[in-house]
């Protein structure tokens, strides 16, 4: 069985994005530790899945190969298969991607259960809020950004009942970042 990771930046007050998908509180330039430590985490990934709304940005802007990033990340998030969670497109219209709808849990069984690599997700607010309540993740990935700001797209919304995990790893990173890999804890 594949294991299916989410990797999300955060501030410290649990969002992932603004009110209105501000991004703006993001700290970059990253340093060489975490990019070390994220190529750690996506080297046997060979499937991306990603809510709609984020795709319709996430796989344009890597396309148009983003400035500073290297070659080898442009060419990784491209040439990477991405499955698009989406109940209202029926094709996809970007390359390398394939449309999955219909039950979420039923899709990322089917996607685990095939061959391969890991699988990651980047988000979106909805998928991931999802794939948390379902217990579809087998690892949580939260890059804690030092900001806080207050409202936004929260990465752990109500989601019905508690949400209970498990720290494996605690990392700070000299750019401010700190990494927290959490699994779920299953009864």
């Amino acid at each position: 069985m594949r294991t299916f990771k989410l990797q999300v930046q955060t501030t410290v007050d649990g969002y992932m994005a603004g009110p209105n998908g501000e991004m703006d509180w993001m700290t970059f330039p990253w340093t060489d530790d975490i990019n070390t430590y994220i190529d750690a985490i996506t080297d046997p990934v060979d499937c991306i899945v990603l809510g709609r709304n984020l795709a319709e940005g996430f796989i344009p802007a890597w396309a148009s190969g983003p400035q500073g990033e290297t070659q080898e990340t442009i060419d990784w998030m491209n040439n990477t298969p991405k499955v698009v969670i989406s109940n209202t497109l029926t094709e996809s219209p970007w390359d390398n991607a394939t449309v999955a709808g219909g039950d979420l849990a039923e899709t990322v069984n089917k996607l685990k259960a095939q061959p391969g690599g890991d699988i990651i997700t980047y988000g979106g607010g909805t998928l991931v809020r999802d794939l948390i309540a379902k217990g579809l993740l087998d690892e949580l990935h939260l890059f804690v950004n030092p900001a806080a700001i207050g409202t936004g797209m929260p990465v752990f919304p109500d989601l019905g009942a508690p949400q209970r995990l498990r720290l494996v790893t605690a990392r700070p990173f000299e750019c401010g970042i700190t990494a927290l890999h959490y699994e779920p804890k299953r009864s």
